[in-house]
C-alpha cells in the first residue's frame, strides 16, 4: 500500500495566490518576523518538538487567514504548540506582528501550499489535531474541484495524526459541510465525535466569517473526527482536543 505522502495527487490547488496590498506595518513583519516566527518550507520533515523547543501535544491550521482565531487558540491553550499554514503575505504579516505584541511562544507559520507541508514536512504521526476554519467553499460547481477536503486529504491527514487526535473542519456552505462529512465519514482511520455535525466547541472562537456568514442567514456547522487508534485508544475524543487541556 503506497503511503499517503507519495499518493496524494497536487494537480490542482486549493487556492488561487492573490495576495493583496500589504500594509507597512505586514511587510515589515514579513521581513523582520518571519525569520523569528517563521519556518521554511522544505522537502524533508522536521522535528517540531526541536522547532518549538519542548514536548508538546502539536496543532497544524490549514488557512488561517488574518489569524485571530490561530491567535485566540493559541492564547487561551499555552500548553499547547500550534503550526498555522497560510499564503497570503497580508494574513501572514498580520498574525507575525500580533505573535511578537503579545511575545506568544507557542505558534509558528509556514507560508505555503498545505498539503505539500503535510506531505514532505510533517512526519507521520507527528500531530494531535488539524483545524481548517473556513477552507475556501470554490462555490461553483465546476470549481468543486479545488476544494481541500477530499478523499485523498483525508488519507493524508490521517497519516499525520497520532492515534486518538482530531481533526476539526468548520464552514458556512451547507454543501460543502456536507461533502467534508461524507469525506470523513467514508474513511476507517477517522471516526466522528457526534452524530453528523458537532455543535461548536467553546474553543472555537466566533470568525468573522462566521459572523458574516450568520448575517446573510447562512448555516454555520462544526465537523469534529478523531483517528481511530483501536485498543490503544483509552480516552474517547475529548482527551485529544485542546479544549481539554492548557
Amino acid at each position: 500500500m503506497n503511503d499517503a505522502s507519495t499518493a496524494f495527487p497536487r494537480p490542482i490547488r486549493s487556492f488561487v495566490l492573490r495576495q493583496g496590498r500589504l500594509s507597512k506595518a505586514q511587510e515589515r513583519a514579513l521581513r523582520d518576523l518571519l525569520p523569528v516566527y517563521g519556518i521554511p518550507f522544505d522537502t524533508r520533515p522536521i522535528d517540531l518538538d526541536t522547532v518549538f523547543g519542548r514536548q508538546a501535544p502539536k496543532v497544524l491550521e490549514i488557512g488561517f487567514g488574518m489569524g485571530t482565531t490561530t491567535l485566540d487558540i493559541a492564547r487561551a491553550h499555552p500548553g499547547w504548540d500550534f503550526l498555522g499554514i497560510e499564503v497570503h503575505g497580508p494574513g501572514v504579516g498580520s498574525l507575525l506582528n500580533a505573535l511578537a505584541l503579545e511575545g506568544l511562544t507557542n505558534v509558528r507559520v509556514i507560508q505555503h501550499d498545505a498539503v505539500e507541508v503535510l506531505r514532505q514536512m510533517i512526519a507521520s504521526e507527528a500531530l494531535h489535531g488539524i483545524h481548517v476554519f473556513f477552507p475556501d467553499p470554490w462555490h461553483k460547481k465546476r470549481h468543486h474541484k479545488r476544494r481541500l477536503v477530499n478523499a485523498p486529504f483525508a488519507a493524508l491527514a490521517a497519516s499525520r495524526i497520532t492515534p486518538g487526535g482530531y481533526i476539526h473542519l468548520a464552514t458556512d456552505w451547507e454543501d460543502y459541510a456536507t461533502q467534508m462529512l461524507a469525506v470523513l465519514s467514508a474513511d476507517p482511520q477517522w471516526a466522528n465525535t457526534a452524530e453528523g455535525f458537532a455543535p461548536r466547541p467553546d474553543h472555537r472562537p466566533l470568525t468573522k466569517f462566521e459572523a458574516r456568514g450568520l448575517r446573510l442567514g447562512h448555516g454555520v456547522w462544526d465537523i469534529l473526527f478523531r483517528k481511530v487508534s483501536g485498543a490503544a485508544d483509552s480516552g474517547g475524543a475529548g482527551d485529544a482536543h485542546p479544549s481539554n487541556r492548557s
